[in-house]
């Protein structure tokens, strides 16, 4: 009897001991508050998508300091047996941005974390993104996220040497937040529509109530300065994976 005892203890310990190898605990995201207000969003002398200029309020949020890493995501990919997305031609590297996941794969990645974290994680809004990527309540104008010097606070074609790099090496904006200009695109939450400024709600807008493709922002290793502008917007369909696109998650305040 002491035998079976001892044996059926020492089975219950090794399958205890073999879920927590395989269980893998989500990395809880850096986050800052972003503190709520109003602020003119789009550009009335860029693409034709960024007009017009419209006053924009948004409440309180927070937002990563960070796009989302290799390493945050192959946590998730390894607690849900997941496998990874084929990796770029430079390799995984657990402290570059995460790259070739669609939006769908970044909005799965959201609900898990909310579940592991018991929190309220998704994509920002587009207007959200705007507001802080130009630096929200301590906004100084500048072009690109925390300067009018790209070289200073983004990786762009000009200098990424052609591939993502590592996050938070570049100076960040006004509020604490790194690479929002440059290194990978960001998908935001909404539908894209061209001309969805001219009719935007003025409070807390949230995109198109429909639509074939989901936005990005911020540009990224690939493109030139031009598309790393603070007012840029891009889109792609929401099962699009390219190797200079990426996400960072947001949670209401």
């Amino acid at each position: 009897m002491k035998n079976l005892i001892l044996t059926m203890l020492i089975a219950a310990l090794f399958f205890t001991g073999l879920k927590a190898q395989t269980t893998t605990t989500a990395i809880k995201p850096d986050m800052v508050k972003v503190e709520g207000g109003s602020f003119y969003m789009g550009s009335n002398s860029g693409e034709e998508d960024e007009k017009p200029s419209h006053y924009v309020t948004v409440s309180s949020f927070s937002m990563c300091t960070h796009e989302v890493t290799v390493a945050e995501y192959k946590a998730f990919c390894q607690a849900t047996s997941r496998p990874m997305p084929e990796a770029p031609s430079w390799g995984w590297n657990n402290k570059h941005p995460m790259v070739m996941v669609s939006w769908n794969d970044a909005v799965a990645y959201c609900n898990w974390l909310s579940d592991e974290l018991n929190g309220d994680y998704r994509l920002p809004t587009e207007a959200e993104w705007e507001y802080a990527a130009r630096g929200g309540k301590k906004n100084t104008s500048y072009i690109y996220a925390g300067s009018n010097d790209l070289d200073e606070v983004g990786w762009n074609q000009d200098n990424s040497g052609a591939q993502a790099n590592s996050v938070m090496k570049k100076k960040p904006n006004e509020l604490g937040l790194y690479d929002m200009s440059g290194n990978v695109w960001e998908w935001c939450r909404d539908w894209y529509e061209k001309e969805y400024y001219a009719k935007s709600p003025s409070t807390n807008p949230k995109g198109a109530a429909t639509g074939s493709y989901r936005v990005l922002r911020g540009g990224g290793w690939y493109g030139p300065a031009a598309y790393c502008r603070v007012a840029n917007r891009n889109y792609r369909t929401p099962d699009a994976r390219f190797n200079d696109g990426g996400f960072r998650v947001v949670s209401p305040e």
